[in-house]
């Protein structure tokens, strides 16, 4: 009786494609403990995998967006006349000793187009769209083609895209915190998803798209909203004062839950995948958990946690088999916290090598000789014109990577590459 099980034999049983099932192969490789294996299969198809993704970002300029980072410091609260009130939308803030989310997303936001421009075709929306008026009759206007202040670029060179995204900031930079173009209105998320998803930049389908919304705030201004304000507790009021949810904003003062979960829906039927970013307290409290959360969800870009790891943060569990976080958008309340979001967003979504194909550690093959990779269901063999494994994955060089670049959807590459891992 043999004691032992080739790595032909395991292979064979291996989750493969139903031609490689049925195919006989030879391989070289030592025999293995047959209750001490682990195997992985990795199956690929790239197409197009050379071009560089589309994101939208879409960033909320809402009045919310000049209050204080900490409303509690000492150095945000203004005497007006026999008392002291917070600085904010009304009563601009020293920006020098009392920084606001607005001014720390502007701080945030540079080292991320610094660092991702050259690898993503970068575009800038902003909502509400006021036409920098502070009328109450726009405040609730969503995106539209004036809100486009920056499309995505026509470019694909490394240069033009960096230059691109460099100017992306200087928009940014640009809107001030107080005085004319401030920040100023409500929060129409759901209207202005919509609009970014049908912009025709994001209809490509030969490439992956992204919108990344930036809020500090809960949904709202949707004058369709199935809620008023004669029923408070279904319509869970955004605005506050004697006159919120009432008159004009009955409708429009409600949260917008629903309809902005179901708008980001609608940009996942069309292949658009939305990445959800909070800022600010509104966002990590009350109901804005809940919120988010279910747009993130929806929006196919949950937050996840590496292998082997049972928490994605304080109070943030990870599920250890699905590897997903307990919340599942990305909450930043400074400018540190957003500029490690944006990071965290960047690992995942730039791809600096369009020739690796990435592999968890648990992943990888307990000795190099124990690793098979096909393309095209044809075994191709690890070599200079082919492809080498190092801790990152496989990485495909030379001809075999330019094909992988020449990818099309019309022309996808098949890659599978199966590895054995000793117990």
């Amino acid at each position: 009786m043999r004691a032992k099980l080739t790595l032909l034999s395991a292979l064979a049983f291996g989750t493969i494609t139903g031609a490689l099932a049925t195919a006989c192969q030879t391989y070289d490789f030592e025999p293995v403990e047959p209750l001490a294996i682990a195997q992985t299969t990795v199956e690929e198809t790239i197409q197009a995998r050379s071009r560089k993704p589309n994101i939208m970002m879409l960033v909320d300029i809402s009045g919310s967006m000049t209050d204080p980072v900490n409303k509690a410091d000492p150095d945000c609260q203004v005497p007006v006349d026999n008392h002291v009130e917070t600085c904010g939308d009304s009563l601009p803030c020293n920006t020098a000793i009392c920084p606001t989310r607005w001014t720390e997303l502007q701080a945030a936001v540079p080292q991320f187009l610094a660092n991702s421009g050259q690898f993503v075709r970068f575009g800038l929306t902003t909502y509400p769209e006021t036409n920098g008026s502070t009328s109450s009759s726009v405040s609730c206007t969503p995106s539209s083609t004036l809100s486009v202040r920056k499309d995505l670029p026509a470019a694909e060179d490394d240069a033009s895209l960096l230059t691109h995204a460099n100017q992306i900031n200087d928009l940014i930079q640009g809107i001030p915190n107080a005085g004319a173009g401030r920040p100023f209105g409500g929060t129409p998320t759901s209207l202005s998803l919509r609009f970014v998803g049908g912009l025709e930049g994001m209809q490509s389908k030969d490439r992956t798209n992204f919108v990344i919304l930036l809020t500090d705030g809960l949904p709202n201004c949707n004058p369709d909203n199935v809620n008023d304000g004669t029923n408070p507790a279904a319509c869970k009021c955004t605005q506050t004062g004697a006159s919120a949810c009432s008159g004009t904003f009955s409708r429009r003062g409600c949260l917008d839950m629903d309809a902005s979960v179901t708008a980001v829906r609608e940009l996942s039927g069309k292949d658009i995948t939305t990445i959800v970013i909070g800022f600010g307290a509104d966002t990590a409290e009350g109901d804005g958990p809940a919120v988010l959360d279910a747009m993130a969800r929806a929006g196919g870009f949950a937050r996840t946690c590496e292998a082997g790891q049972t928490s994605c943060g304080p109070n943030d569990p990870c599920d250890p088999v699905t590897r997903l976080c307990q919340r599942s958008f990305y909450q930043a309340g400074n400018q540190t916290e957003l500029a490690q979001a944006l990071e965290a967003i960047s690992k995942k979504v730039v791809n600096p090598e369009p020739c690796l194909i990435p592999m968890d550690p648990s992943q990888l093959p307990s000795d190099p000789k124990l690793i098979v990779v096909y393309i095209d269901s044809e075994r191709t063999l690890t070599g200079g014109n082919t492809w080498t494994l190092d801790d990152r994955g496989v990485l495909f060089n030379g001809a075999a990577c330019e094909r992988i670049k020449a990818s099309s959807p019309d022309s996808p590459i098949n890659i599978e590459i199966r590895a054995i891992r000793q117990r």
